[in-house]
């Protein structure tokens, strides 16, 4: 088949692999995908600065990835669709099944 013949928007596509491709926004992706979470709890819990934590955050909220929730002097993150947490899942079996290099 012809990659012309798929109705796939490559760019948006692009931009999406580029955010996942990082180890640490993966995992913070993973940590908000059951519930919201506050910036100090995200740290807390992967064991990562602040400063990173915010850093990631913004490219996973400028890729749409993850929702924001102000709620008074509390900001709170989720993953923003259910079913990135599916894609995640699909991708690792994917690597696996592949035999992707794991560290």
């Amino acid at each position: 088949m012809n990659t012309c013949e798929y109705k796939i928007n490559l760019q948006a596509l692009a931009v999406l692999a580029k955010c996942l491709a990082d180890e640490n926004r993966l995992r913070i992706l993973l940590c908000v995908g059951k519930e919201k979470k506050s910036v100090s709890r995200i740290v807390e819990e992967l064991g990562l600065s602040q400063p990173l934590v915010s850093h990631h955050l913004k490219e996973l909220k400028r890729s749409l990835l993850v929702q924001v929730e102000r709620s008074g002097p509390f900001v709170y993150y989720e993953m923003a669709d259910a079913r990135i947490l599916r894609i995640l899942e699909n991708l690792d079996g994917l690597g696996r099944d592949l035999g992707a290099v794991t560290k």
